[in-house]
């Protein structure tokens, strides 16, 4: 099997707190938080590598909170490769409402890097990719501020450069230069989707992207499912969604459909007719992220909710 590379930019210490109930203003006692290495291309790792899958996980890390995470990286057995740099490594909490089935997530922004150390992670991703393991380079996560506006295009050059495919999860400009740059699948959510494009709806959003030079584009729609938009097919789009929706923690959902979609990928379905095969697997493996407390890991009833999955095409005019 080929190599899953991940890059993530702006990575963080995931801290996951279960609440009996969220009341707005008041206080509430809660337990020890789950605290583990995260951002999401770490994520796509960590689910990948649960599968049995080949996976190198690349990331700058620095500071006190720098060195909690390399350590509770290392404890994980996923391969990486973590860069030094001065910057604190920030953090991102996950409060997670057990009564009401809500979470709600609060990212701290992260600090700027060195244009030294920028390039210290860039050589990084070309040693990676040298030789004739590498399957798939995965970009994926937030910018630190003063990140180079170019970042997501470059980690796609690298990728075709190579002779493999590049995928690439972030938002706001930075999807439209991936898109800019022939990214071979974007991985949006729907928010992001339609902030980044400024459309007004998923589908007209999704064509802009391919329009810009992207050639699949996954979309998380919530309630809706995911969609899935093809280059090659102009009128319409693939969509799959479970019977009933689950409750759980959806931080890490969209990672584990990159996670699915990189595997896929790197074993060589790149064809139009893969694209169904792709999504129904991405759906079914970030639909068993939710049943787990944290982001990084499925639930190993990921098979029997593939199974269930509702698959349709839908056509447009």
């Amino acid at each position: 099997m080929k190599r899953i590379i991940t890059v993530t930019p702006n990575p963080a210490i995931d801290l996951s707190y279960h609440v009996a109930g969220i009341t707005p203003g008041a206080s509430h006692r809660i337990g020890t938080p789950l605290s583990r290495a995260g951002g999401k291309g770490l994520n796509v790792a960590r689910v990948a590598h649960q599968l049995g899958h080949p996976v190198l996980a690349l990331a700058p890390t620095g500071g006190a909170v720098g060195a909690e995470f390399a350590a509770e990286f290392r404890n994980s057995g996923v391969p990486h490769r973590l860069i030094p740099v001065a910057a604190e490594t920030r953090r991102s909490i996950a409060l997670v409402d057990t009564v009401g089935g809500e979470t709600s997530i609060f990212n701290e922004e992260g600090s700027p890097l060195r244009p030294a150390e920028w390039q210290a992670l860039a050589a990084a991703v070309v040693e990676a990719l040298d030789g004739h393991g590498a399957g798939v380079l995965v970009g994926s996560g937030s910018l630190p501020p003063g990140a180079p506006a170019d970042f997501y295009p470059a980690l796609v050059r690298l990728a075709h450069d190579a002779g493999i495919p590049a995928v690439v999860d972030t938002s706001g400009p930075a999807i439209i230069a991936a898109a800019r740059a022939g990214a071979d699948l974007l991985k949006p959510n729907n928010h992001e989707l339609l902030d980044a494009t400024r459309e007004s709806s998923l589908e007209s959003a999704a064509r802009h992207l391919i329009a810009l030079g992207a050639k699949t584009v996954l979309v998380s729609a919530g309630a809706e499912g995911m969609l899935a938009f093809h280059h090659a097919t102009p009128g319409g789009y693939w969509s799959a969604r479970l019977p009933e929706p689950l409750s759980g923690n959806p931080t890490g959902a969209g990672d584990a459909a990159v996670a699915a979609a990189a595997v896929a990928l790197a074993n060589g379905m790149t064809d139009i007719t893969d694209i169904p095969g792709i999504l129904r697997r991405a759906t079914a493996w970030s639909a068993a992220a939710v049943l787990m407390p944290a982001a990084g890991e499925i639930s190993p009833l990921h098979t029997d909710l593939e199974s269930q999955l509702i698959l349709s095409w839908k056509e447009t005019p």
